[in-house]
């Protein structure tokens, strides 16, 4: 298939890789993506391990603590203006308090705010804003201990970037440091046991073929799994990553030491997983001029 030079340009975004061999990478793999990253990683062009969700939408994410629960929303809009409007932020607190009566977003979009459903609320914010709004999710944890954080906060309660951390035992001050630690790290689990098999299983046959690149014997290449299995283990899930309050500790060591189980997180992030098309503002200034 012909590879355009928009593939290109994206690969070499996510990996770092040259032009020439983000090129060759999806040639090889008849333009799959995710199969060229791995074929760039196979032959050690790549610069980065994975691929991180790219943030497109704008809005923001809402955490709130009630006792042993803690709730995280986002609630979308199209730019970043009605992210800092009062009206909005407003809205969006609301229906985080909402959020700690529900279960699941479903019932949250019919949860009651101010004397009617949270999606008539959003509608009616549409009207009076005039900007396309959308309640895309949330996520709750319970414990003993629930902490909060958030990375670029809007204003009290609300960002860019929400975190929770439940904790059995241990401390709010220990929990929000482990919520520091999350959103800075963004770890893919909390432990091996939480993380996807087919995520482990794929980088295990990407580290096999790197492996066999190096032309070893067969029984040095297993070693060398055996140690890049570990070590991309310790660097994905939350208990194994290095404390970034202590890097002398791994998190589970810190929360042992704290007193503290970390029984469960959420990192929310504004926009994660959504692409959004990207437009040439400068384009479009040029045609308005030429009508």
């Amino acid at each position: 298939m012909a590879i355009t030079a928009k593939q290109v340009k994206e690969l070499r975004e996510m990996t770092g890789a040259g032009m020439m061999d983000a090129k060759k990478a999806l040639v090889e793999t008849d333009g799959d993506m995710e199969g060229a990253i791995d074929w760039l990683r196979t032959k050690g062009l790549a610069k980065a391990a994975k691929k991180s969700g790219r943030t497109a939408a704008e809005g923001l994410v809402a955490v709130k603590v009630d006792g042993g629960k803690g709730v995280a929303v986002e609630v979308n809009s199209e730019t970043d203006f009605v992210a800092k409007n009062a009206e909005f932020q407003d809205m969006v607190a609301g229906i985080a308090g909402a959020a700690l009566t529900v279960a699941d977003v479903d019932a949250l979009a019919d949860a009651d705010l101010n004397g009617k459903p949270v999606s008539e609320n959003i509608t009616d914010k549409i009207a009076t804003i005039g900007e396309n709004m959308s309640l895309r999710r949330m996520a709750s944890v319970e414990g003993d201990v629930v902490a909060a954080y958030v990375h670029n906060a809007a204003t009290d309660g609300m960002g860019q970037i929400g975190v929770l951390v439940a904790l059995k035992g241990g401390s709010e001050e220990f929990g929000k440091m482990v919520a520091m630690h999350v959103a800075a790290a963004n770890p893919q689990s909390l432990s091996e046991a939480d993380l996807d098999p087919a995520v482990v299983e794929k980088e295990r046959q990407v580290q096999i073929d790197i492996a066999k690149e190096s032309g070893k014997p067969d029984a040095v290449i297993e070693k060398m799994i055996v140690g890049r299995m570990k070590k991309f283990l310790a660097e994905v899930t939350l208990l194994g990553q290095q404390f970034v309050m202590d890097t002398d500790k791994t998190v589970e060591q810190a929360a042992k030491d704290a007193g503290a189980e970390i029984v469960g997180y959420v990192r929310m992030q504004v926009g994660e997983g959504i692409e959004k098309k990207e437009e040439d503002f400068a384009a479009e200034v040029a045609k308005a001029v030429q009508g």
